[in-house]
């Protein structure tokens, strides 16, 4: 049942939401690959663009790995793009949130955010995966 519905909110946010927002994400992915210097943050981008084109069913979780050049491209992302775009996902979520359907489609624009602000460091897994990684293991 979880998976239907799962299916279905996907499908819905890639007919009213999703497509666009990955179309953005993709543009800007391949403009900062124009650079060898940027191409981190096209990379970035392109991982952004996977999650919001199927965003329901999937989590983002924090990576140990990353260290100080990861908090250097977080700091730069932020400045350049990345609160702007966390208030274009804020706005989208007001309009979404305005119908029941949307509701639901609100919820994943703002689940967004920390992704659209922070993007180095960061995972995308399924909920999942996403959630045995949080359980502490047993010993």
């Amino acid at each position: 049942m979880r998976s239907v519905l799962t299916l279905v909110l996907n499908l819905i946010w890639l007919l009213t939401a999703g497509w666009s927002l990955f179309l953005g994400y993709l543009v800007a992915g391949v403009l900062a690959c124009l650079l060898v210097v940027t191409i981190p943050f096209g990379l970035a981008s392109f991982r952004i663009a996977g999650f919001v084109i199927w965003p329901f069913g999937r989590e983002v979780v924090e990576t140990r790995s990353g260290g100080a050049m990861s908090a250097l491209g977080n700091v730069i992302w932020f400045v350049i793009a990345g609160w702007w775009l966390a208030l274009g996902h804020v706005v989208t979520a007001l309009a979404q949130a305005v119908t029941i359907i949307g509701i639901p489609l609100a919820w994943a624009n703002l689940k967004l955010i920390p992704m659209t602000c922070f993007p180095f460091g960061k995972e995308v897994m399924d909920a999942d995966s996403a959630r045995a990684r949080m359980l502490p293991t047993a010993r």
